[in-house]
């Protein structure tokens, strides 16, 4: 059987393009003789919609798309297996499925309704969609496919330890006894470091262990924080992976079940520097170009992170749409201000300097007579801060550019920024990345001839506000307090496990007492790339108002 894979990048809500975007897919794909075209989960409308499911104008729009994709089929034998969201009209229920719909002649043929809806990290299915409370077969050219969505693969009883297995119910075995011949995926599954091989896995095991063809297409692009990797997959009934998509791009192709090595697959597993790399410039470049905007701006002291910032950038969007500004004030270094330009020259980009000593010195002025008395402290240091912060608005308001924030997931975590200040922007597109990781990927940029300075990745970190200051004058070393907060933010492990672990206990409270205290900082901060197991931002739910420590 000849498969098409549409492996595309889908913008939630534009109901328009998507669905252009589809239909050439599809012409193409039947003219190279495919029977069946998949699409991936919920494509028409883009994933994950959120709340934008409760208008029902949203859902209408749904389904006047869905319309005329099933009239592109008219006089083709090819079908075509696109995921939309499907109305629910009875009660007791949620008034929605998640759904796929298979499009032939014209035609609604089948609709195939999720079973697994995933609540956990990132997912928040249940809030919006009803289960589905049984599998469907599809008969097709003589054969019984089983066709699932997304989450309905991922509980494979073989796979995953009893103590991991979210779901009592698994579709896919479900599939098999019915008499399933082959399995069909459409997904829309977020990537994280390391997911990838995960999936790659998983089908495998399924394919192997229940003696049946898997294919698997999933969604590529940036929505939001969320970055899909596509890596679309076939594996022959023995569990070899005889078709692979490309990592982070779309494509389209067909497969036949019966020919292996059939598309020019990506080196397996890249190195985790590269991959990350690859990811966080799809996830600027989409949320960039989906927000409607065609430039950025950030800050450009000299350090590590917005100089990683600012090659990403480049890398997203080309040198003409990425605007820096060094902002000094009376303790910024020569030496970095000279790093950012170095910088700026390699990667040909436009960059002005804008001091800040005389706003600062006004403001210094102005509250005087109010600060009487009272000794320099952090307030000083996060005036610096929120004046680059409100330079770097200006220039957003003026210009139209988007603002990128340049910190990291280590400050983040112990509330190491300034609100209105440093965290200023629209998209913290290294959030997610620990100190420690920042420097593994600058190292790894670095790989074939210095672009980085290497003054920005070898001088110890400093916020320059204050003489002579170092960022661990207030932090343990980023070696250790990334271990703490991998355990504890990650793994989820209390305060005495990671003691046993061989931390230091005076270290390990104060950082969770910074972590926890920061909680409010996280819930204004910008929108972070995610590209870990559990970054900050909607898969981490914490109350702000609490005082649970251990």
């Amino acid at each position: 059987m000849k498969i098409g894979l549409l492996q595309l990048n889908a913008t939630i809500g534009d109901f328009k393009g998507n669905l252009e975007r589809l239909l050439d897919g599809y012409r193409k794909l039947a003219k190279e003789g495919a029977e069946i075209v998949l699409a991936p989960e919920l494509f028409l409308c883009g994933y994950p919609p959120r709340d934008l499911l409760l208008r029902a104008d949203f859902i209408e729009a749904n389904r006047a798309a869905l319309a005329e994709a099933a009239a592109a089929t008219v006089g083709s034998d090819t079908a075509l297996c696109v995921g939309f969201v499907e109305q629910n009209m009875t009660r007791p229920g949620k008034p929605i499925w998640n759904a796929a719909a298979w499009l032939h002649k014209g035609k609604i043929a089948h609709i195939i309704r999720k079973n697994l809806l995933p609540t956990y990290d990132v997912f928040d299915e249940a809030r919006y969609f009803e289960p589905a409370d049984q599998t469907t077969l599809v008969p097709w050219n003589e054969r019984m496919l089983g066709v699932t969505i997304c989450e309905d693969i991922w509980n494979d009883a073989d796979f995953w330890p009893q103590s991991q297995r979210l779901y009592r119910r698994d579709p896919v075995r479900e599939l098999r006894e019915a008499g399933a011949e082959i399995i069909l995926n459409i997904s829309a599954s977020p990537w994280h470091a390391g997911k990838e091989r995960t999936r790659i896995g998983l089908l495998q095991r399924i394919a192997k262990d229940e003696r049946v063809p898997v294919v698997q297409v999933n969604m590529v692009g940036g929505n939001d924080e969320l970055i899909f990797d596509g890596r679309s997959l076939v594996c022959d009934a023995s569990g070899t992976v005889i078709s692979q998509g490309p990592a982070f791009r779309e494509a389209a192709w067909v497969v036949d079940l019966g020919v292996k090595g059939q598309i020019e697959k990506p080196a397996p597993h890249a190195v985790r520097e590269e991959q990350i790399y690859q990811a966080l410039t799809l996830g600027i470049r989409d949320y960039v170009g989906k927000c409607g905007f065609k430039s950025v701006a950030l800050g450009l002291s000299g350090g590590i992170d917005s100089a990683l910032v600012a090659v990403l950038a480049v890398e997203a969007l080309g040198k003409d749409a990425v605007h820096s500004y060094a902002m000094p004030s009376r303790y910024s270094s020569h030496g970095s201000l000279q790093d950012a330009e170095t910088l700026a020259l390699r990667l040909g980009i436009d960059h002005r300097v804008i001091p800040i000593e005389r706003p600062f010195l006004a403001m210094e002025k102005e509250l005087s007579p109010i600060f009487e008395g009272r000794p320099l402290d952090a307030t000083e240091e996060n005036i610096q801060s929120r004046l680059r912060g409100l330079t770097l608005m200006a220039i957003s308001n003026k210009f139209g550019h988007l603002i990128l924030t340049t910190g990291n997931k280590s400050e983040m975590a112990v509330g190491y920024c300034t609100l209105y200040g440093d965290m200023c922007g629209a998209l913290a597109p290294i959030a997610d990345l620990t100190k420690t990781e920042i420097y593994a990927l600058a190292r790894w940029i670095n790989r074939s001839g210095e672009i980085i300075p290497s003054n920005s990745i070898s001088k110890p970190p400093s916020a320059e506000l204050r003489p002579d200051q170092t960022d661990q004058d207030s932090l343990p070393p980023y070696t250790v307090l990334d271990q703490i907060l991998q355990l504890y933010v990650v793994d989820h492990r209390s305060k005495e496990e990671i003691v046993e672990a061989g931390f230091d206990a005076a270290i390990v409270a104060d950082v969770l007492n910074k972590l926890t205290f920061s909680e409010y900082k996280r819930r204004q901060a910008a929108p972070g790339l995610k590209v870990s197991p559990l970054a900050f931002g909607t898969g981490r739910r914490i109350p702000v108002a609490q005082k649970f420590r251990t």
